[in-house]
């Protein structure tokens, strides 16, 4: 499931935007703008529609036990 993320970079009135191919990798994603003091606008799925922060987080972790484990 690929995910958009929608940020604005402080002092500006642009809406960015990124896009993730996992729930994992949006969750970095998150993490690393929210690190950096930009402002999450939206976070978007095609399958799930707009969600918030604790929707990605219960994805990404449905989405960890569901890949196989590695040994």
């Amino acid at each position: 499931m690929s995910y958009t993320i929608g940020y604005q970079v402080r002092n500006q009135k642009a809406v960015l935007a990124t896009e993730a191919a996992t729930a994992n990798q949006a969750v970095a994603i998150v993490a690393a703008l929210q690190k950096a003091a930009d402002e999450i606008k939206f976070i978007r799925s095609p399958q799930e529609g707009e969600m918030g922060i604790e929707m990605l987080l219960l994805l990404a972790k449905e989405e960890a036990e569901e890949m196989p484990q590695r040994m």
